[in-house]
């Protein structure tokens, strides 16, 4: 349900819109695949003969958008200051995204993991792609995949890997020109360190604790490491011509979703 209320907000931020670019005035027409969006359909050409045909330009007809979500241990966290945990999140947002594009007309796949396909159904299709994914749950970088110069990339995680592993992924991906999204999601907590007292600090996903002792006493040092990270993370998007979207899972889902669609549109070339 909260999949279908962000994509439902999202709709009429893609609806409408038209693809400009390079190829303009050269189409293709292909068969319509059932399942696809009926907006795709060319009604024109498909009145000349017994079955229904989409049209393309030619530059897009190979064009994907790959989404790839983080279901590491980590992502499992939320806080009191939070409705939902990060792994919930990033599914919302993902499918959502995945949602919204295809109604708009695009191909949407998970990274890796399906072919990328632009009909109805997109939401449980992928949704049931990573239920079967068990061996995602132990990655916390997307795969290794190279896809096409004019695909668009969304990587969703808490990206609490060490910056030369993330940089190493992102190089990979975007090795044929790939444009691509960083989308941070955090906890508040892991934003502000607001504990105070004896504390243990837990790694879900090494399976360490650490007692630390007076936690206050470690908040401003955490924080400027934080602080630190997101720079790093924010220069590796940067050298490669991405993004990067930092979202609290205390704030709504909509807006993240929002700014992303904004992103990919305009490197889209939508509008």
């Amino acid at each position: 349900q909260a999949v279908r209320r962000v994509s439902g907000t999202l709709a009429h931020g893609l609806h409408g819109r038209r693809r400009a670019g390079p190829g303009e005035s050269f189409w293709q027409f292909r068969p319509f695949v059932p399942g696809e969006a009926a907006a795709r359909v060319d009604w024109r050409r498909s009145a000349r003969d017994d079955r229904l045909y989409v049209r393309e330009r030619e530059w897009e007809a190979a064009h994907n958008i790959w989404i790839w979500i983080d279901r590491s241990a980590s992502m499992g966290f939320a806080s009191s200051l939070a409705q939902t945990s990060k792994i919930e999140r990033a599914l919302v947002l993902g499918l959502a995204l995945a949602d919204t594009f295809v109604e708009g007309g695009e191909r949407v796949g998970l990274l890796g993991l399906t072919r990328s396909s632009a009909t109805r159904g997109i939401v449980e299709r992928l949704a049931q792609a990573l239920v079967n994914d068990r061996a995602g749950l132990t990655q916390d970088l997307p795969p290794g995949a190279t896809p096409g110069r004019f695909d668009e990339v969304v990587l969703i995680s808490d990206f609490l890997t060490p910056l030369d592993r993330v940089r190493s992924a992102v190089q990979t991906i975007s090795a044929r020109g790939t444009h691509g999204h960083l989308v941070l999601v955090a906890d508040p907590v892991e934003e502000t360190f607001p504990f105070t007292g004896q504390a243990v600090l837990h790694d879900p996903e090494g399976g360490l604790s650490l007692d630390i002792g007076e936690a206050s006493a470690w908040g401003e040092a955490y924080r400027t490491r934080i602080a630190a990270h997101r720079d790093g993370l924010s220069e590796i998007a940067r050298q490669r011509g991405w993004t990067l979207t930092i979202h609290r899972t205390d704030r709504p889902a909509s807006e993240a979703a929002l700014r992303l669609l904004t992103l990919v549109a305009a490197a889209r070339g939508l509008g």
